[in-house]
């Protein structure tokens, strides 16, 4: 048995935790540099605003609809995630945080009433959060998904499922006939791992809900479509085929990339950016205690300016897998000045970590200098630096490369409308006053 817990409008919800007057408001929180849409309230989507919808063609709702559109603040967004996922974990045993708002429960062997212990661990949330959220509770981690929709949806979307699915919604405790009316309602695109080009190609086929879909053996599935699906089919029909991840795997690309919140021209400012990308990957890499053995960086123009266009990108190999930000970060300025071109108003770049590896698969080889102590001071150095970020914040420690902190950089990302970071910088939180 799983549960899915996922929290509703997740970075308008924060939002409106330090701003309740956003309630009952239509709300949309914009992507880096205040480009498209990536998160709506429900009264945003009630006026057709669709996801990735650009913020140009949507501006003129504030003056007509009074919509409130917000710059990303993933500070907040991720701070009130941890806390979040601090108090879904009592809802069993076992957790698996699958994003920054969704988390699976392994509720196996966890005795008495399942909705009822979730509407407490959703009350619970809500009021020491505020985070609303819906709960779907099913055998397998496909029909826990499918279980969360049909929560959402019946909330949000009062008469397109029974009421008494609302907010959380268990599809083992509906006898044969309702689950069957839950499958009809269901279109076949809404079931997790069925992606819009399959899902196309499924409606061609005739089948258009998720009750068509859990009519088709796993064979035939098999051998029309792929091997995932038939998995997916599979888990439809009440067999386990996904286990709770516990640890995910580690990945196999790191990557860090910014769009410019204004062109970029000079040497300078993109030295700057991509120490600071470089940088990130680098901390990434060894949270996951994992060596580099290749560094890519890019740079390009916009492809929607009627500039000249440049898109250049190079591989860098490092003499030995890394995880020192230093030798990371000088790696990815070699491969810079050999992209470099003068003349183009660049508005984006990135930095990518290739070949990795565990950091215990240590490479040997003969040195010329005595090396070892060095890499050991390196290792301590790297430990400190990020422990001296992880509690003062992002930034607080970095490469001369980046240029000094607190600089105006004009390659920094647009947030004209971002709200203030109210629970992780100290500058910036709430003041109560008699």
């Amino acid at each position: 048995m799983y549960a899915l817990i996922d929290g509703n409008n997740f970075y308008v919800s924060c939002e409106r935790v330090f701003r309740p007057s956003l309630q009952g408001r239509p709300v949309i929180v914009l992507s880096n540099n205040d480009g498209c849409a990536i998160a709506r309230s429900n009264e945003a989507k009630a006026l057709g605003i669709r996801m990735g919808a650009p913020w140009h063609e949507i501006r003129h709702m504030e003056q007509s609809h009074g919509l409130v559109a917000l710059s990303a603040n993933f500070a907040l967004y991720g701070d009130l995630s941890d806390r979040m996922m601090s108090l879904a974990a009592g809802l069993g045993p076992h957790q698996e945080i699958y994003s920054i708002d969704e988390s699976f429960v392994d509720l196996t062997g966890v005795p008495g009433n399942l909705v009822e212990r979730g509407r407490k661990i959703r009350e619970r949330i809500l009021q020491w959060v505020g985070i609303p959220c819906c709960i779907g509770i099913a055998r397998t981690k496909t029909l826990a998904k499918l279980a969360n929709h049909v929560a959402k949806t019946a909330e949000r979307k009062p008469g397109s499922y029974p009421e008494h699915l609302a907010q959380i919604c268990n599809l083992e405790a509906l006898g044969s006939d309702e689950l069957e009316d839950v499958f009809r309602r269901t279109q076949v695109q809404e079931v997790w791992g069925i992606g819009p080009r399959i899902g196309l190609q499924l409606i061609n086929e005739g089948i258009q809900t998720v009750y068509d879909l859990v009519q088709i053996d796993g064979a035939t599935v098999k051998r029309g479509w792929s091997v995932m699906l038939e998995r997916t089919v599979r888990e439809l029909k009440g067999m386990p085929c996904i286990e709770l991840d516990h640890s995910p795997p580690p990945k196999q690309q790191i990557a860090s990339t910014r769009s410019f919140g204004r062109t970029v021209t000079g040497f300078t400012d993109l030295e700057e950016a991509v120490t600071e990308f470089a940088s990130r990957t680098a901390q990434k890499l060894r949270g996951q205690h994992s060596f580099c053995a290749q560094v890519m960086v890019f740079i390009r123009t916009s492809p929607f300016r009627k500039d000249p266009q440049y898109s250049r990108s190079i591989v860098v190999p490092l003499r030995r897998p890394t995880a020192d930000s230093a030798s990371i970060t000088q790696g990815a300025l070699q491969g810079l000045k050999a992209i470099f071109r003068e003349g183009f108003n660049y508005a984006k770049a990135g930095v990518m970590l290739l070949d990795l590896q565990p950091d215990d698969q240590l490479q040997m080889e003969l040195t010329l200098e005595d090396e070892e102590d060095s890499g050991r001071s390196r290792v301590r150095l790297m430990s400190a630096l990020d422990a001296v970020n992880e509690r003062y914040g992002r930034g607080t420690l970095t490469l001369g490369s980046a240029g000094v902190r607190g600089a105006r950089r004009s390659w920094t990302m647009k947030q004209e409308r971002r709200t203030p970071r109210y629970t992780t910088h100290v500058g910036e939180m709430l003041e109560v006053r008699a």
